[in-house]
């Protein structure tokens, strides 16, 4: 078993890079979202549990939630290939992550670090536009709907969340940075970490990270 793990802030483009960089590896592309969803579907003693803290709106416990990627992992077998984004966020996640690859001889291959500047960051969450009818999403400088303020998919009121405005985005990303500063550290130290400028356009960026697994791959093969 094969793990690459995708750190950034939010803004970074991890889901976007995960999505594109799957298509063409044998990574799988799993969030930390994805599995909760399909744990709490599946009806596992787990995602009960799980189902529980999310009902309430609070965060899964890191125990509830290894035990999650755990079963996430075991359903792929022992050769599978996983891409994580989103987890882990902390030391205590990555330690117990660890533990679980120990296991069941499984390996951590890399840690791409995607790295952008925080005005970057804050541009991009704060200009995405939201249809109140479809759910569409556009933004105001990447992806600009064909008539300002309208979805092009309904014709419904494209608005700005209140979760995209400036105030929270910028929290949001001081709460990141509290909790993974010492995680890019810890992976730094074990010389697993590469840094990738996320400031740039989607297709140099996906051609990037995706060779970057490519020489890992190789050079597994060599062994």
């Amino acid at each position: 078993m094969k793990i690459v793990i995708l750190l950034g802030a939010p803004g970074s483009g991890k889901g976007t890079v995960a999505d594109r960089v799957e298509e063409t590896s044998g990574y799988v592309h799993v969030s930390t979202g994805d599995m909760l969803r399909e744990a709490v579907k599946a009806g596992t003693e787990t995602g009960t549990a799980a189902k529980s803290y999310m009902e309430r709106g609070e965060l899964v416990p890191d125990e509830v939630m290894i035990r999650v990627i755990e079963e996430r992992m075991d359903a792929g077998g022992s050769d599978a290939s996983y891409m994580f984004d989103g987890y882990p966020r902390t030391v205590a996640q990555a330690e117990l992550l660890e533990q679980s690859l120990e296991r069941r001889k499984g390996t951590l291959e890399k840690v791409v670090f995607l790295d952008a500047p925080r005005e970057v960051l804050i541009r991009r969450l704060t200009g995405r536009r939201v249809c109140r009818e479809c759910g569409a999403c556009f933004h105001v400088l990447t992806m600009q709907p064909k008539k300002e303020g309208v979805c092009d998919e309904c014709g419904g009121e494209l608005y700005q969340r209140p979760d995209d405005e400036e105030e929270t985005i910028v929290n949001r990303l001081d709460v990141y940075n509290r909790q993974t500063e010492s995680l890019v550290s810890r992976y730094e130290e074990q010389g697993v970490l590469v840094k990738v400028d996320s400031d740039q356009d989607v297709k140099p960026l996906v051609k990037e990270v995706a060779a970057l697994l490519e020489s890992d791959a190789d050079a597994s093969g060599g062994q």
